[in-house]
């Protein structure tokens, strides 16, 4: 089972579901040079986008959210795994979840097709550190 797990912290910033809102806070932060590890973007009602940044470095963001005049939500933290693609991986990292009685209330993952896979984890803060022991980080 190769893969690795990291801690990663994350904002949310809500915006107007319309075409071009994603684009416009990806390239400004781009522009600000904000690198991200990954990024989502859900409905939030029938008139709001809630995006999901992942930054490579927390503090830059922050700093240049701020001169970007972005909103943000957070810190909150998460699980990032990254590996090897192979069948049952995912089912793995739950079931070691599960036998420390631990909640995966969101995931969303994906396979490069090339055979490597991410897959972020997001469980409750009170069990935020238990879960980072069990899956060895």
């Amino acid at each position: 089972m190769a893969f690795r797990v990291r801690r990663v912290e994350y904002f949310y910033a809500t915006v107007r579901d319309q075409p071009g809102e994603a684009f416009k806070v990806l390239s400004a932060l781009a522009g600000r040079g904000v690198n991200l590890v990954a990024f989502t973007a859900v409905p939030v009602g029938p008139t709001c986008a809630q995006l999901a940044i992942f930054p490579d470095d927390p503090a830059l963001l922050r700093s240049e959210a701020t001169h970007a005049r972005l909103a943000l939500d957070g810190g909150h933290f998460a699980l990032l795994v990254q590996g090897d693609d192979e069948l049952g991986v995912l089912a793995r990292i739950h079931k070691r979840l599960y036998d420390a009685n631990i909640n995966v209330y969101a995931s969303s993952g994906i396979a490069d097709g090339k055979g490597s896979f991410a897959y972020l984890i997001y469980v409750r803060a009170e069990d935020f550190d238990l879960a980072a022991r069990t899956l060895e980080v």
